[in-house]
């Protein structure tokens, strides 16, 4: 094959991806739903397929005694198998029960439009 072919059919091929690949905002451990986590967003790998919004409820990392809890906001790409693992793995914590550490997490299709579920705890 002539060179200059390999070329455009690899320039073609890299245009392919990046025009059909997922667009996730990603972030780790925020504690709302505002900033980075609305306004980083990744490219995701080729066979990540899906946006991964997890969050939870809970202590803070330096736990103390009498400590407050908080929300922690994590977002990113995620094959659909592992992010449906993730989630059935959650289930049982996803109690959204204010005096409880919980955990609750989504899995969306679509570019960058990751959960915007409600993180208030039940009283």
């Amino acid at each position: 094959m002539n060179p200059l072919n390999c070329l455009l059919l690899l320039i073609l091929g890299q245009c392919v991806y990046y025009a059909t690949s997922l667009e996730c905002y990603v972030c780790d451990s925020q504690e709302d739903n505002s900033e980075k986590c609305v306004k980083t967003i990744q490219t995701c790998n080729y066979g990540e397929d899906v946006c991964l919004t997890e969050i939870r409820w809970g202590s803070t990392p330096y736990w103390q005694q009498g400590a407050l809890k908080q929300y922690y906001i994590s977002k990113r790409c995620a094959t659909k198998d592992k992010c449906e693992r993730y989630r059935s793995s959650n289930m049982g914590s996803c109690t959204h029960i204010w005096y409880e550490d919980w955990k609750c997490s989504e899995c969306c299709k679509g570019d960058s439009r990751q959960v915007q579920f409600s993180a208030e705890p039940h009283y």
